[in-house]
């Protein structure tokens, strides 16, 4: 689940293996490049960490930033 702290939304998704952490971070980048709205996200083998806030706003969270983490959720449900 998304947790809204500090001004960001924040989730950690946890995969069986690096390769499916990076398969998801490839399907998520053409989402972020589409709606030209880049998250701050890191990747420890099979983990990734995402937080999203919006920068032209004063980072904080927008719909924009809701709208991503939805989009991001379809995204892991898929797989």
């Amino acid at each position: 689940m998304w947790k809204e702290e500090d001004n960001k939304l924040t989730r950690t998704f946890v995969f069986q293996d690096f390769r499916q952490a990076f398969e998801f971070m490839t399907r998520v980048s053409d989402v972020v490049n589409e709606m030209d709205h880049h998250p701050t996200w890191t990747n420890t083998y099979n983990k990734v960490s995402i937080a999203l806030q919006t920068h032209d706003a004063g980072n904080i969270v927008t719909q924009k930033d809701r709208q991503l983490a939805n989009a991001i959720d379809q995204i892991f449900n898929k797989q």
